[in-house]
């Protein structure tokens, strides 16, 4: 006999001779189907809120339950992804949490994922008379920004005057509010999909917020310190507040 991890309820072994010898729950209903294997990264984010935030019970309404990774005092749940999940699962868990926000491992795809040049402020009159060229990994031009002006061209023209990012950063740099597109080989699109918000974590002091950006619905991210999400996870109301009272972030 053993006792599960996640919740103390008494297991039994599994040693048959067709199936991998593993550990099974003596009952079905005490542990969350949801929960993963903790990695340090995953303990590291709990950590970042008190202890009685933690592992929160809720009980389904047949009977299963389900622990949130964290959930704060204004009701904000925040799970803690390092795995891969299918569509149903994620929208299982929006559906019964609805108050809810993602926080995914980016290091395991890291290396398809590029983090592309800034992007003005989404409300300025410089971003309105934008339009990006979406970016793409391996092509530099893309990635370190190109675009044409809506004033200088007719609409729906076949061809436009096409400028680079360098011809603007001053102007951009001066009222970027965090908005930078990217490049994802590959993505993960169940979180390109997601009903609620979803931030990644690369593993520096910033956490990565997928977006779109303007009427185009340029692909974005935009960029929030955790400690900034932290603040705002246990105070705001709703998950979509988080990050919404926005700081220029200094990019020295």
């Amino acid at each position: 006999m053993g006792d599960c991890p996640m919740c103390a309820a008494q297991m039994i072994p599994k040693c048959g001779p067709r199936v991998v010898h593993h550990w099974a729950h003596k009952g079905r209903r005490n542990c969350d189907p949801w929960w993963e294997n903790e990695t340090d990264w995953h303990r590291g984010w709990k950590e970042l809120f008190p202890e009685d935030c933690r592992e929160i019970s809720h009980v389904a309404d047949d009977g299963e339950i389900h622990r949130a990774d964290i959930k704060t005092p204004t009701g904000i749940v925040i799970e803690i992804q390092h795995s891969t999940m299918t569509d149903a699962e994620r929208l299982s868990r929006e559906t019964f949490y609805r108050n809810l926000v993602w926080i995914l491992d980016g290091s395991t795809f890291k290396s398809n994922f590029e983090l592309c040049h800034l992007l003005p402020d989404p409300t300025s009159e410089l971003a309105m008379d934008i339009v990006w060229f979406k970016a793409k990994m391996g092509m530099l031009g893309t990635t370190s920004g190109t675009f044409y002006r809506r004033s200088e061209n007719e609409p729906n023209a076949t061809m436009v005057l096409v400028h680079s990012f360098q011809d603007i950063q001053d102007e951009i740099k001066r009222s970027w509010r965090g908005h930078r597109q990217y490049a994802w080989v590959r993505p993960r699109s169940n979180w390109l999909d997601a009903t609620c918000p979803v931030y990644i974590d690369f593993g520096d002091e910033f956490l990565a917020k997928l977006e779109e950006y303007g009427e185009s619905r340029l692909p974005c991210v935009r960029m929030v310190s955790k400690k900034k999400f932290v603040h705002d996870a246990m105070t705001e109301q709703h998950a979509a507040a988080i990050a919404t009272r926005f700081y220029p972030i200094n990019q020295e």
